[in-house]
């Protein structure tokens, strides 16, 4: 018989019945016996991904990140193609994989995050190293993704930080003094000159999810997890609302040269 590995999930089963489990441990916790009523949803989700008892002060962190980023709006990539889901009537699996699918990339989305991480990770304190580093993103390793345009943690677009980025740096830092998001908050400026672009929300969060002890793969994942709520949330709205509502971009499709020759002469 081929059985599954992994260390983070072990099941008894129930003695009558060997599909009903009688007790699940997540890496040596009794899941309903120890942690359902004691443990918060960050500290499962910390101790899932981690295999280590999260602090109380990672607990906040993580639940104070996942505050500030649980609802990016209607106008992010990832929850506009939620909505656009929502209000084809299309069901709720579909719904999230176009919020993640159009979250997921460099722009402020889940690679975004890598990337950013990476960049902590592989610089540390060194500015210089920084410097270099930032006005040279280079290529991707995976041939699934383009070269970068732009540094990973930074706007590609805008002119200055956003109040609510600095806010959420300022929060954050708060709760993990002397780790990243401690660096980040005092050479933000100096990160921003060499940029040419202000600090995204992606760039806090890759430095909080750091503190938090996260490997650059996780904080993807974890990041991505985090943005779902606001994009199905809009997503229903939408959907009540109805098509109508919906701001879908104008076509002009007269140029089409897909267009059969029969067709377009008769709209001559």
């Amino acid at each position: 018989m081929t059985r599954l590995q992994t260390a983070i999930w072990h099941e008894e089963a129930e003695p009558t019945d060997a599909f009903a489990v009688r007790r699940a441990r997540l890496h040596g916790y009794d899941v309903t016996g120890d942690l359902l009523g004691r443990a918060s949803w960050g500290e499962m989700l910390l101790l899932l991904f981690t295999g280590q008892r999260p602090t109380a002060q990672a607990a906040a962190l993580l639940t104070d990140l996942a505050v500030a980023v649980a609802n990016p709006g209607p106008r992010d990539p990832s929850v506009h193609s939620a909505m656009a889901a929502g209000v084809s009537g299309a069901p709720a699996a579909a719904v999230l994989m176009a919020a993640l699918s159009a979250g997921a990339g460099q722009g402020g989305g889940g690679r975004d995050v890598l990337l950013a991480m990476q960049l902590h990770a592989s610089c540390g304190d060194d500015l210089t190293a920084w410097s270099g580093a930032i006005q040279a993103p280079g290529t991707e390793r995976d041939d699934a993704w383009p070269t970068m345009e732009h540094p990973p943690g930074f706007e590609p677009h805008a002119a200055q930080r956003a109040t609510t980025v600095d806010q959420t740096l300022a929060a954050l830092a708060r709760r993990a003094p002397g780790g990243r998001l401690t660096w980040l908050q005092a050479h933000a400026d100096e990160l921003e000159a060499m940029a040419g672009r202000p600090l995204s929300m992606a760039g806090v969060a890759a430095a909080a999810l750091l503190d938090l002890g996260l490997a650059p793969e996780q904080g993807e994942m974890v990041y991505l997890l985090l943005r779902l709520p606001g994009a199905a949330a809009h997503a229903l709205e939408q959907a009540q609302l109805g098509f109508k509502a919906f701001p879908f971009p104008e076509l002009d499709l007269l140029d089409d040269p897909e267009r059969p020759a029969a067709l377009a002469g008769q709209e001559a």
